[in-house]
Formats: C-alpha cells, structure tokens, sequence
C-alpha cells in the first residue's frame, strides 16, 4: 500500500462518526444508514485515487453518500420513519426529561418528512456545521440553494413542531 493509501484511508475512519451521523439523518434509520455508509466507505476505497487532492474529504463523501442515498430510494420504497436510538436529553427532573423527548421526537419526525434535497443541506449546515458555501460544494448545487432550501426546512420545521428553540437540541451523536 502506498503512502497516499494510508492517508486517505486514516482520514476516512476519523470521519466515520460524522459519515454515520448523515447517513442516519438521510435515512431516517439506523439499520438502513448502516447499509448506506458501508457502501459509500466502499465506493470511496474502490475510486480513492479519482479523489483530487487539496479538496475537502468530508464534502466528497457526503456527496458519494447522497448519490447512494438517491440510488437506493429509486432502487426501493424506503421507509421514512425516524428512530429514537442514541438519543440523550438531559432535564433537571422527570418532567423535563419527558417533555424534552417528546419534543425532540415531534422534531425528528418532522426532519424525516422533510423533502430529501432539505434534509441533506439541514444535516450539513446543521449539524455538521458546514457553510453555506461547503454545503453548496458537497451536494453540488448553487450557494443560493442551500440558503432557500435551508431556510425552508428551518421554516418547516418552526411550523410543524412549534418548538423553533428546540432546533439546537437536534443532535444524534450516532
């Protein structure tokens, strides 16, 4: 293996959890996020060398995964379902413990409705903290769109859950 192989593929397994994280926000479920990162870290080791230096890891995997992600929803009726694994609120009391789930539940269902192209530029920007400008070169798309599609989940989501504060709680550390 060469120096270059090495490299990349130590630079890959360090951005596994964040690859995990989008995968789930993208599917909406663990088990299917599973199948759709082991096959972009597998189309990402198959084309590695077509990887161009001085460009951002993270962004070419998101968009080897979003590619996967839309072949997969042609390819089967993918159920939009969000799960509540790995989730940890933390309250002063039982109370708060209970309301700030059910809050967050009514959030992450309302993320899994939101159209797929809203969905990915939401979990880059969100909760990778992707730029606007990162985010419009990972999914390929004008800086412009990110911005309208962002603020209309933003806008979405504010409406669909009444909870516009509890946007900063949506995190899954999966």
């Amino acid at each position: 293996m060469s120096r270059d192989s090495d490299s990349f593929r130590r630079d890959l397994v360090a951005l596994l959890p964040r690859l995990r994280r989008f995968a789930l926000a993208l599917s909406g479920r663990r088990e299917t996020a599973e199948d759709l990162l082991q096959s972009a870290i597998e189309r990402a080791l198959l084309k590695w060398t077509s990887f161009e230096r001085g460009r951002r890891l993270d962004s070419w995997m998101f968009k080897i995964m979003q590619n996967l992600w839309f072949d997969m929803r042609r390819s089967s009726a993918a159920e939009n379902w969000v799960s509540d694994e790995g989730v940890d609120v933390v309250g002063e009391d039982g109370q708060n413990v209970v309301e700030s789930r059910d809050e967050l539940r009514r959030i992450k269902e309302a993320f899994a409705n939101l159209p797929e192209d809203q969905r990915a530029v939401m979990a880059l920007v969100v909760l990778e903290g992707f730029s606007y400008a990162d985010a419009a070169s990972a999914l390929d798309v004008p800086i412009g769109t990110v911005m309208s599609r962002l603020s209309r989940a933003r806008a979405t989501l504010a409406m669909s859950t009444g909870a516009p504060r509890a946007l900063t709680q949506f995190r899954n550390e999966g």
